[in-house]
C-alpha cells in the first residue's frame, strides 16, 4: 500500500518530537521521501503533509498561470512561504514546531490523517468537529441526490 489511510493521534514529547504513524512511515519509506514538506491548509486548521512531489504539485500549478498576474504572485507566496520542509529523525518523529503550531493550535497531541498521497496534522478536537462538519455535508448531498432521483422517477 503506497497511500496513506486512516487515522492516529499521538502525544508530543517533552522535546516537542511527535512520532509519525508507523503506517504513514511505511508510506513515507516506500515512496523514497528523505524530507517530508509541510503546507498550511489555506481553509481549515491542518498541515497538508507530503513528499516533494506534494511541493511539485503546486508548482507545476503556479507555472500554468501568467508570472505577471497576482494570481501567480499570491499562489506562490502561499505555496512558498506558508510551506516548510520537516525531518524525520531516525525513531521517525517530526518536530511540532510554532509555525505548525499556530496555524493548527495544536499544543500536546497531534492528529495524523490519511488523504491518499498525502496526509495531514490537526490538533484532535478540532479534527472532530472537522470530521463531524465534513459527514454533515456529505450526508445533506446523498439526501439530495436521493430526492432528485424519486423526484425524477415519479414523473
Amino acid at each position: 500500500m503506497d497511500r496513506f489511510l486512516s487515522n492516529a493521534v499521538n502525544k508530543i514529547d517533552s522535546k516537542g518530537r511527535v512520532s509519525v504513524p508507523a503506517h504513514f512511515r511505511s508510506v513515507v519509506q516506500k515512496r523514497g521521501f528523505t524530507e517530508l514538506y509541510a503546507l498550511r491548509a489555506l481553509d481549515i486548521p491542518a498541515m497538508d503533509v507530503g513528499g516533494l512531489d506534494l511541493l511539485d504539485r503546486y508548482e507545476e500549478r503556479i507555472a500554468q498561470e501568467d508570472p505577471f498576474l497576482q494570481t501567480a504572485d499570491d499562489m506562490s507566496f502561499f505555496v512558498h512561504g506558508d510551506g516548510a520542509f520537516l525531518k524525520l529523525d531516525q525513531d521517525g518523529r517530526i518536530t511540532v514546531t510554532d509555525f505548525i503550531r499556530e496555524h493548527t493550535g495544536i499544543t500536546k497531541d497531534v492528529a495524523f490523517v490519511g488523504r491518499g498521497h498525502f496526509f495531514q496534522i490537526w490538533e484532535p478536537e478540532q479534527l472532530k468537529a472537522h470530521g463531524r462538519a465534513v459527514r454533515a455535508r456529505l450526508l445533506k448531498l446523498r439526501q439530495a441526490a436521493s430526492s432528485a432521483r424519486a423526484a425524477g422517477q415519479s414523473e
